[in-house]
């Protein structure tokens, strides 16, 4: 299990790491993005220095911004303690590390925040936790 938090703007926001090529494991942060069908989309420079192996062919999506085509990567990510051997996406000035909601194909998400008192003084911040979790199948 994972934990993750809601930031300022009401975006999910979870610490994942990212392996190079060569085995290093780096820490980030990653936005859960339930408009992202895909598994993870990272900025090309990026993909880059982890060494990741690129696609030859191309994959195109509908963003925000319209239509666009995306690099494909042999991409490798740590979560809940796990590594997984994922395609990811690669795109030009992508300013945040995206998960997209294939991930709760295989992942439980759970979010809860604490109930604060209207004199608990704290009405401007609410901290809101969550986690992705392993499915248990029955």
């Amino acid at each position: 299990m994972i934990s993750g938090e809601f930031n300022s703007q009401g975006e999910l926001i979870f610490e994942i790491g990212l392996i190079s090529a060569d085995g290093d494991i780096i820490p980030v942060q990653a936005l859960l993005d339930t408009g992202f069908t895909g598994w993870l989309a990272i900025d090309n420079q990026d993909a880059f220095s982890l060494g990741w192996l690129r696609e030859s062919q191309k994959e195109e999506m509908r963003t925000a911004r319209g239509e666009a085509r995306f690099n494909l990567y042999q991409g490798s990510v740590l979560l809940d303690e796990q590594e997984f051997a994922i395609p990811a996406l690669g795109g030009d000035e992508l300013q945040d590390i995206l998960l997209g909601i294939r991930w709760l194909q295989t992942k439980r998400l759970v979010a809860d925040f604490p109930l604060l008192s209207a004199d608990a003084g704290m009405m401007n911040y609410i901290h809101f936790t969550c986690f992705l979790s392993s499915v248990i199948s029955q």
